[in-house]
């Protein structure tokens, strides 16, 4: 049984116009194409298919509200760093995640990050445009049941130093289980803030 019976796929923004009205509390999910964001949806959830899977990067080109309890949602942002992405198409992500910017519903940023290729160019870009807003981030290195024990405690350690107190950083495997419960936690006390 799901730990979140309520949740589901409100709708798919495509312009700024179609976005749900700013009220509540919401959350968004980012990272790198194929980093596994889908998939981390889908654990923290425990459903197995709201957010559609795909190995092919890339699919991910709308921004996708999920409900997951009245006036609390997950925001599914497009994957960047996937050159195949034709520029207009890619303009236009830039646009929409843009426009998350200034609303007040947004009280955080998690941000899903390959653990086999740690934070690259674009995480770090993404995650001082939250820091600049004034947003928490939380990264989720995930795929992390691939690494050594050791391996994953490195990366643990190399992460947390390069966030600089930026945000906060956890293992995490969809797969595995790995981390889900220090997710949720995380996803969950921002949901339930009060609006600033």
């Amino acid at each position: 049984m799901s730990l979140y019976p309520a949740a589901r796929f409100l709708l798919s923004a495509a312009a700024v116009a179609q976005f749900p009205a700013d009220a509540g509390a919401e959350v968004a999910i980012a990272g790198r194409s194929n980093a596994g964001k889908s998939s981390a949806l889908n654990a923290i959830l425990a459903r197995r298919a709201l957010a559609r899977t795909s190995k092919t990067p890339g699919r991910t080109r709308l921004i996708n509200f999920f409900e997951i309890a009245p006036g609390q949602r997950l925001v599914d942002l497009p994957g960047y760093g996937y050159a195949a992405g034709a520029r207009a198409e890619r303009d236009l992500w830039a646009r929409l995640i843009e426009a998350l910017a200034p609303r007040q519903a947004l009280h955080g940023l998690c941000v899903v990050v390959d653990a086999r290729r740690g934070i690259m160019d674009a995480d770090e870009q993404l995650m001082n445009w939250a820091h600049g807003l004034g947003k928490p981030v939380h990264v989720l290195l995930s795929k992390a049941d691939q690494l050594r024990r050791a391996e994953g405690l490195e990366l643990l350690r190399a992460t947390s130093a390069t966030l600089g107190g930026r945000g906060t950083a956890q293992l995490f495997s969809a797969h595995a289980g790995v981390g889900l419960e220090e997710a949720r936690n995380v996803l969950d006390a921002w949901l339930k803030e009060m609006p600033r």
